[in-house]
């Protein structure tokens, strides 16, 4: 639901994003794998040396010793550190390969290209400096990264990948920094599946293939696709005004006047998140049903006019759920269960409420070094059921039906899913689906993640991939889909 890896601002010593480190409009970039000289380089390999350590007083020594203390200030140490740690259990380490330069020049960063441990993939270390003379860090973040220049990565075929996939399987496993359940497809052929960890630490039980894991923000496909199938169906309008379907019990007409089905789809609305304060330090059982996250949104105001620009939003997809709802006059999760898990074949789908005891389904796990148990659930952390924004649950294998489905037209029309799947607004979005286009082809999919869940769903819609990772530990199922995705575009 919350979208992990994907906030482009700095929140303390690293920032997990889902882009990658080229920004639009940038023709080219060159990388010389050579480290700077002086004390640029003497601070860079610094930075790479205290996150491989992966020593809590190393961490708070260099942002004492070696950061402006406007960075450092920027939050407490002790969440400084925990990001530090998080960052060496995602990578297992980071070797030095190149500085990265743009055209046009991005002069006021610094980027080094690295490459991880663990999935031997490529990330871009963006460094700001204070000044020239004594280069104290003044701003960190970590990204995804294209392969460097000075690298060529030849062909594969399917079944180099499929050996490799295996091989970082076992790594990250062997490590734990892996739990969940991996599935790769070509159409209706599997390639293979995998699993690993345990879905309930407590009682040692393991990851099945079929176990169900919560799939945080990866529900939107779901609500956008049932918002779609009602405007193929006549029943609603993109172009509409939501306040046709919200009332004023949400939020004020002066606001949903001004905002459409489009841009909540979008994500241009304006609105934010739902996941505030109230919530966070409320009960969860008091959120099962739409109408009971009123509280959370009435009071809520845009950031900028609808369709202004892009901010991802959780309210704007819960209220597609309300749309849903008085379009239909049936509960979101009876017309989604029916319309959407029923035809697509999807039997271990749903909206559990956590506090029954659902069959085969994981528990949420987030490191807790500083505990004897080294894992923290996610029980009182999440959302007691999911809804229109996520928190559902799935398997792998219900993901690819999905995938099968949408693709097949049984969802909805071909030329629904042309609208669906064109960037409309930026950010690389559609309708409830993220959008990646290159010499491979358009791929689009979704993640979810939050405390103890992870997961990612990449559809290859041109030649015919299918990637399901799903997992219940912190960053458990992105880098390793990444990973696979990158290895699946060298396929020719």
């Amino acid at each position: 639901m919350r979208k992990v890896r994907a906030i482009a601002i700095v929140l303390c010593a690293f920032v997990f994003q889902i882009a990658i480190a080229q920004a639009p409009g940038e023709i080219s970039y060159h990388d010389e794998s050579i480290m700077p000289e002086g004390k640029k380089g003497e601070r860079i390999r610094s930075i790479i040396n205290t996150t491989n350590s992966n020593d809590p007083e190393r961490i708070r020594r260099f942002m004492n010793e070696e950061c402006t203390e406007k960075f450092r200030d920027f939050a407490p140490m002790e969440r400084h550190v925990s990001v530090w740690h998080s960052v060496y259990i995602e990578t297992g380490g980071l070797d030095f390969h190149s500085i990265r330069t743009y055209v046009p020049e991005r002069k006021e960063e610094t980027i080094v290209i690295l490459k991880d441990r663990n999935y031997g993939g490529w990330h871009g270390l963006i460094i700001k400096f204070e000044d020239e003379k004594n280069f104290l860090v003044a701003g960190l973040n970590f990204t995804g990264a294209r392969t460097p220049t000075n690298v060529k990565e030849g062909a594969l075929t399917e079944d180099q990948v499929i050996t490799q996939v295996k091989e970082i399987m076992d790594r990250v496993i062997q490590r734990d920094v892996f739990s969940g359940a991996v599935l790769v497809a070509k159409g209706d052929k599997v390639l293979l599946e995998l699993t690993g960890g345990e879905a309930s630490k407590r009682f040692h039980v393991p990851n099945k293939i079929d176990t169900k894991f919560n799939l945080g923000s990866m529900n939107k496909m779901f609500t956008a696709t049932a918002i779609v199938q009602l405007e193929e169906k006549g029943m609603l309008s993109f172009e509409d005004p939501i306040n046709k379907y919200v009332d004023e019990s949400w939020l004020p007409k002066k606001i949903t006047s001004k905002i459409t089905i489009h841009h909540l789809l979008t994500h241009t609305s304006g609105l934010g998140s739902y996941f505030n304060e109230a919530f966070m330090n409320g009960s969860r059982t008091l959120y099962r049903d739409i109408d009971d996250f009123k509280p959370l949104v009435k009071d809520e105001e845009p950031e900028f006019e609808p369709g202004e620009r892009w901010r991802y939003s959780n309210t704007g997809m819960l209220l597609l759920g309300v749309v849903i709802e008085s379009v239909t006059g049936e509960s979101y999760f009876d017309y989604i269960r029916k319309n959407i898990y029923e035809t697509a074949g999807m039997k271990n789908s749903d909206s559990y409420e956590m506090d029954y005891p659902v069959e085969n389904l994981a528990i949420g796990y987030s490191p807790a070094p500083e505990s004897e148990y080294g894992w923290q659930n996610n029980y009182f952390k999440h959302s007691i059921k999911g809804g229109p924004a996520g928190d559902g649950f799935s398997t792998v294998g219900d993901l690819h039906r999905f995938a099968l489905a949408i693709l097949s037209g049984k969802l909805v029309s071909k030329e629904s899913l042309e609208i669906m799947w064109k960037v409309q607004g930026g950010e690389h979005y559609g309708y409830g689906f993220g959008i990646e286009e290159g010499s491979f082809g358009k791929i689009v999919g979704h993640s979810g993640g939050f405390a103890g869940i992870n997961g990612k769903l990449d559809i290859f819609v041109d030649t015919g991939y299918i990637v399901a990772v799903l997992s219940n530990i912190d960053h458990g199922a992105s880098p390793l889909a990444d990973r696979i995705n990158g290895l699946l575009k060298r396929v020719k």
